[in-house]
């Protein structure tokens, strides 16, 4: 896959290269919107995200109302993300292989059909537990492809200047939309039932059918893509596992999506059992998470740099606060610190997403995107359940800060490997009076000694 000319004929951008070759700005906000097919594809997912964000906050309370039990929310949240554990790297093999958009006609598809049979089921009054457990393992398998294929068709759409800013406008798409989900999504199961949430989640991949049928071929930013051949996958792994600004960044986000990311487990939680409120409040709370992590992808969308120190300072940002939170005294405090919890997951998502796509060659971005992908979704499956079991067993405070404590460890020694890879190394300081650390070159340190 070709990001534009000459893309493939240009050498990758080391980790110090991508730290410091570019030169710091602004960018306009929504520049990649003025990209027809780019514009195309941003619309459709406004609605399929909305109605995915209704999916999910019917789906977990279904749950929570069938069982009465957090296990059981993680246990969903597992299945849906096990098939990405298991099969993520194949699914990065196959978009390599085949053309992003005829993938997504078909992904897109099958995730409608899925909303429209738990809606069946629900409204018919015949779904049991297990009927959502298999429905969220069925979109787990269609998600291996679909996430590798949605990620690396933005470069196919906006070529390789605005590959940064696209991957900001889709978070904060997807952050928009939850938004507003998350409200009639509660709004309908407190009026009518999940049932009618997955309809309209199932209806909503209409838009993005419509969008993918309107793109204009000539357009797109192709490039000749990978025949089938032995060792692909081994290939892949060879290519991040050499590269410590690729490896270190996907370790990061494989841990923060592993431990720190169990939001469903520890949202419904805290809203039945500590709060002792309804789907009202939850959905509540994920509207607050949501606009923070608006915040942080619209602020994203204006920086022109991608630079690792930030996604290490955004990881310790995030998962010091779930540490806080978890033991924040009133429902308002609690969900007032969801905020920037919002902002500073989404911006490490983001930082990591950037950074990553713009270090790896074309040809090799499926797969690097498909483990990157595996491991921040894919250790949901053996995050979710024992947090979860956590939550049931010491309560949804022990449960929630576990899993922010387990990522601010991983956060600070994963800082402390690039810090020493990037030659930098730890200072302190006095600046107007006031003590600070700060990260310096190595030879820095020597010429002030």
């Amino acid at each position: 896959m070709s990001t534009g000319p000459g893309a493939d004929s240009a050498p990758a951008p080391t980790g110090h290269d991508s730290e410091s070759a570019r030169e710091p700005g602004r960018t306009s906000m929504f520049s990649s919107l003025k990209i027809r097919n780019y514009r195309l594809f941003f619309t459709g997912q406004v609605v399929s995200n909305i109605g995915t964000w209704m999916q999910r906050i019917a789906q977990d309370w279904l749950v929570l109302s069938l069982t009465g039990s957090s296990a059981a929310v993680g246990i969903t949240t597992a299945l849906q993300f096990l098939p990405m554990l298991l099969f993520g790297l194949y699914g990065g093999v196959l978009v390599d292989r085949l053309p992003k958009r005829q993938i997504l006609f078909v992904t897109q598809a099958v995730m409608g059909l899925t909303g429209l049979f738990l809606a069946v089921l629900t409204l018919s009054g015949n779904v049991q537990v297990w009927h959502v457990y298999m429905t969220a393992f069925v979109l787990g398998l269609v998600t291996v492809i679909d996430n590798p294929a949605r990620q690396t068709f933005v470069s196919e759409m906006v070529g390789p200047d605005q590959i940064r800013n696209a991957v900001s406008l889709n978070s904060a798409n997807f952050q928009s939309a939850r938004l507003v989900g998350p409200a009639v999504g509660g709004a309908l199961i407190t009026a009518v039932g999940s049932g009618y949430a997955f309809l309209l989640n199932g209806l909503s991949f209409i838009a993005p059918l419509i969008g993918l049928m309107l793109m204009r071929e000539s357009a797109l930013h192709r490039g000749k893509r990978t025949n089938r051949g032995k060792g692909q996958l081994r290939e892949g792994l060879h290519y991040v596992a050499g590269r410590p600004d690729l490896i270190w960044p996907i370790v990061l986000v494989g841990f923060i999506g592993t431990f720190g990311f169990n939001f469903p487990v520890w949202l419904s939680a805290f809203a039945d059992d500590v709060f002792h409120a309804g789907a009202g409040t939850y959905a509540v709370f994920n509207i607050l998470m949501a606009a923070g992590s608006l915040a942080g992808a619209l602020l994203a969308a204006r920086r022109t740099t991608t630079r690792l120190r930030l996604l290490v300072a955004a990881a310790l940002a995030f998962a010091g606060l779930e540490v806080v939170t978890a033991m924040a005294p009133s429902l308002w405090l609690f969900g007032a610190l969801l905020v920037p919890i919002g902002m500073f997951g989404l911006t490490t998502n983001v930082t990591a997403n950037q950074s990553i796509q713009l270090a790896t060659d074309p040809e090799m971005r499926g797969r690097v995107m498909s483990l990157f992908m595996m491991v921040f979704t894919g250790g949901t499956p053996l995050g979710a359940p024992l947090l979860g079991w956590v939550t049931d067993t010491y309560g949804a405070r022990i449960g929630f800060a576990a899993g922010g404590a387990i990522a601010l460890v991983a956060a600070v020694a994963v800082g402390l490997i690039l810090a020493k890879v990037g030659g930098l190394r730890l200072k302190f300081g006095w600046d107007h009076g006031h003590p600070h650390l700060r990260f310096v070159p190595r030879e820095q340190l020597a010429t002030a000694a």
